[in-house]
């Protein structure tokens, strides 16, 4: 069967909501700048390996182990787009993009793998400016190198953990950091995000609690426990006992 040449998009899920329309490649593989969080699944048997400074699982990567369909969409993205030049991706994404979609998450699972790809999605932003794009990324040093080309509306956040957390500092840079604990937030003085409207809504640096599928006993597989003890059922509307506001 001849494979599309549009790209695929998702609707949010629970903790995003509808109105959020989705990109995704396949997690770890176009990751360039991950560490803490690192983990690939095998593209034709989902088989997870873990990143070797790893410190707690990437949920993507979980789902994509879980459900081929998942993976095979990311995939299939991820062809399409590498080995082109920055224009002919950024005239794919144009294309493929949903016509009702007034905010986008770039990379709900993947981060911008070069620096052609980057410059793609940001010229995509300034031809579809009536659009809000937001995505977190670990590819910092690209970000850095690239500042002028970000439009206003383009949010991008900083993933704290990945190989370039020093340049988050020397650029002042908003960030995210995945936390233990609520209790680790607090003493990091950061809010909790649950829906992402600290990544587009706000340029104040913040926190994720831990989520997925985490290696059995690992700190992180204990930690989840304990955040489940307390009521976290993942990411949703709800609230987590004793969330920072």
């Amino acid at each position: 069967m001849k494979q599309s040449n549009k790209l695929t998009f998702s609707k949010g899920n629970a903790k995003l909501g509808k109105e959020i329309y989705t990109f995704s490649l396949p997690a770890g593989w176009t990751c360039p700048g991950a560490m803490q969080c690192l983990a690939k699944a095998d593209r034709a048997t989902g088989k997870l390996r873990d990143g070797a400074k790893q410190e707690f699982r990437c949920f993507a990567a979980s789902a994509e182990a879980m459900y081929p369909s998942v993976r095979k969409s990311r995939w299939d993205n991820f062809e399409l787009l590498r080995g082109k030049t920055s224009q002919e991706m950024a005239q794919m994404i144009l294309e493929s993009l949903p016509g009702r979609a007034t905010m986008i998450r770039v990379h709900v699972s993947g981060d911008f793998f070069n620096d052609a790809y980057f410059k793609a999605w940001m010229k995509v932003a300034n031809v579809r400016a009536e659009v809000t794009f937001y995505g977190y990324t670990k590819s910092i040093k690209t970000w850095a190198e690239n500042w002028e080309m970000v439009p206003s509306n383009f949010k991008l956040t900083a993933s704290f953990g990945g190989m370039h957390d020093e340049l988050i500092k020397r650029y002042g840079l908003k960030y995210s950091q995945v936390v233990f604990s609520v209790e680790q937030a607090e003493k990091l003085g950061l809010a909790i995000d649950h829906d992402d409207s600290l990544a587009y809504g706000s340029s104040a640096s913040f926190a994720l609690l831990l989520h997925g599928t985490q290696a059995k006993g690992t700190l992180a597989a204990k930690s989840l426990s304990a955040l489940k003890a307390q009521g976290f059922k993942g990411y949703s509307s709800k609230k987590v006992r004793g969330e920072v506001k």
